[in-house]
């Protein structure tokens, strides 16, 4: 499957109770970027209860653009969180389903210092 696939598919819970949408997948590279790298991995699926479309970006915690835009997208995306890879018990072509006790990591994302 590819990422693209996932984006704006419904997820569920493990009693197909609907949680939310997939608006991003977070993905994680080990190592120094600048030395060849080994490939990304798939850190998580961003689900959002709220909205169907992407954060543009303002789910970084320091984001310094225009204050009105970004409050309505966090507000858009209230109670968006991230769900770890290991806790996807199926994808299908319709929808993901979350493995039982699965759990809610924030989204928020903070630059590398």
């Amino acid at each position: 499957m590819q990422v693209s696939n996932l984006l704006g598919l419904r997820v569920i819970d493990a009693g197909s109770h609907p949680v939310g949408t997939v608006v991003d997948v977070r993905l994680s590279v080990a190592g120094d970027l600048s030395a060849d790298p080994p490939a990304p991995r798939v850190l998580g699926l961003v689900i959002s209860p709220h909205s169907k479309g992407s954060f543009l970006g303002y789910e970084r915690v320091d984001i310094d653009g225009p204050k009105m835009i970004a409050a309505l997208l966090r507000w858009g995306h209230r109670g968006t969180f991230l769900a770890a890879w290991e806790d996807i018990a199926r994808l299908s072509n319709d929808h993901v389903t979350l493995r039982p006790g699965y759990t809610r990591y924030t989204a928020a994302l903070r630059d590398a210092e």
